[in-house]
Formats: C-alpha cells, structure tokens, sequence
C-alpha cells in the first residue's frame, strides 16, 4: 500500500481499540493505548497507538494527535527501561508499505535492545500470550502513576 489510501475502520489496531480483538494491554488514557507486540523484535517489543485518530501514518496526522502518542511513547519506554533494563531502546515508526508498514493505523514500536542479543524478524512468529502477559505486568509495574 502506498503512502496515499482510504483508512480501514476493520484494520487489527481499530479492533483492539473497540474490544473486538485481543491485546496484551500496557496502559491507556483517553487518547491513547499501549500495548505488547504479539510478533515482537525483541522481548518487551510495544506498540502506542491513537485511539480515535483515522491517520494511516505520520504524515496524516494532526499535530495534537502525535503530541498524544510520542507523550505515551516516552512514558511507556521510560517503564519499559525500568521493568527490563535494555542496554538501548528502539522508537520506531513506519509510513507506507515500502518502508515496512504493515497495519496501516498510526502506531510507534518501542522495541528493547541488548548489546548481545540480535535484532528479531517481526512476523517472524507469534509470542506465546503468558509471557506477553508477564512482561505486560512487569513493565505497567513501573509505569508512572
């Protein structure tokens, strides 16, 4: 899909944010939602999404939109550091199917790394749900109140 297109109210982060599909849920506010890769890079991988904007990606969104999910994004990476202590932490974000995009709603990757530890191919295989589970408690304990 390129750059330009219509945004698809059945697109898998839409049904997240209506309860019509599953999530390993971090934390939500009333703009935002953030919450576990189920085919993460690395353990830990998050996804922060907007919960009612209709941007396909960046370049779509309003300015109040992405103010919303960088401010969840650093508060969720933040935890994250703390829960698991990565020797770095990757913020990522993708617009347009030849750029790696794949689930065409706004969304940023705060993906953990270790020096030691290569990078994991996303889709490459899905994350068993208890340890997602696990990982969730471990990081949304260490989020800010």
């Amino acid at each position: 899909m390129s750059l330009d297109g219509v945004y698809d109210s059945q697109n898998i982060f839409a049904k997240i944010v209506r309860g019509e599909a599953p999530a390993v849920r971090l934390c939500e506010d009333a703009d935002t939602l953030a919450f576990m890769d189920v085919f993460p890079q690395s353990r830990g991988h998050a996804l922060v999404i907007h919960r009612r904007s209709t941007a396909r990606n960046l370049l779509e969104a309003e300015p109040e939109t992405l103010t919303s999910v960088m401010s969840m994004t650093q508060r969720v990476a933040r935890a994250v550091r703390l829960a698991l202590n990565p020797d770095g932490i990757m913020i990522s974000q993708f617009n347009g199917a030849p750029a790696g995009q794949t689930v065409f709603h706004l969304h940023v990757h705060i993906i953990p790394r270790w020096a030691d530890q290569p990078l994991g191919r996303h889709g490459a295989g899905m994350a068993d749900i208890e340890d997602l589970k696990a990982l969730a408690a471990q990081i949304s304990a260490r989020l800010p109140a």
